[in-house]
């Protein structure tokens, strides 16, 4: 059982060498809501995630799971899927970067018990909160989440995507988009199977979805 999850999960890249062949990267999309969160102090202490899957990747990480509904999963039924996920993660430092006044932010991992997942509508949700491993006080503050290789397809929920949890009086919150892929772009990463990590067109943070705080 374990095995068949570390396919599953993030090991994304082992996933798909076992799921049906697909045409291009990406091969997973994930649609997401962040929030900042900020102590009484003012200073960042967190980076507050939820990541809801595509949903064919949502029906598929869930085949074999027992449930007592079926079609329905319960966040404890859900647990061992969960602790795979964010133990995975860790390798790709959670697709999650973090600049304070343009200097990178360690972050640490997220603590037993404060990360589960949800499956809503046929779509597999993961909550977790990513502390920082020494709390920051920026007046300019970028958190960038992207997969660099494009296996992992990240985009803003459409509404509310980002908020700021606690955050000093006066800061001001903007976000940006990934650049769009050129058409020579997307025909190249058509041909990299999808059992084949994307090592050749590693794009950083053009790719990236930005956030961006500036506090005075």
């Amino acid at each position: 059982m374990i095995f068949r999850l570390k396919l599953i999960v993030l090991a994304f890249l082992a996933a798909a060498a076992v799921a049906p062949r697909a045409e291009a990267h990406p091969h997973v999309w994930v649609t997401f809501h962040t929030q900042l969160v900020y102590d009484k102090a003012g200073q960042l202490t967190g980076i507050r995630h939820e990541w809801a899957f595509d949903d064919m990747f949502s029906v598929f990480a869930t085949q074999g799971i027992d449930s007592k509904e079926k079609g329905k999963f319960t966040r404890e039924e859900l647990a061992p899927l969960a602790e795979v996920n964010v133990t995975s993660l860790k390798e790709y430092d959670y697709f999650t970067f973090v600049k304070a006044d343009g200097k990178t932010v360690a972050l640490t991992d997220p603590a037993k018990g404060t990360y589960w997942l949800t499956f809503e509508d046929s779509i597999l949700t993961l909550h977790f909160t990513l502390p920082l491993k020494h709390p920051v006080k920026a007046h300019n503050l970028s958190v960038d989440v992207y997969d660099p290789s494009i296996f992992v397809d990240f985009e803003f929920a459409k509404k509310d995507p980002v908020a700021l949890d606690g955050a000093p009086p006066g800061c001001t919150l903007t976000t940006g988009l990934p650049r769009q892929l050129t058409t020579a772009e997307a025909q190249a990463l058509s041909q990299i199977p999808a059992d084949v990590q994307n090592t050749t067109m590693v794009f950083g943070d053009q790719m990236a979805n930005k956030i961006l705080v500036t506090c005075p």
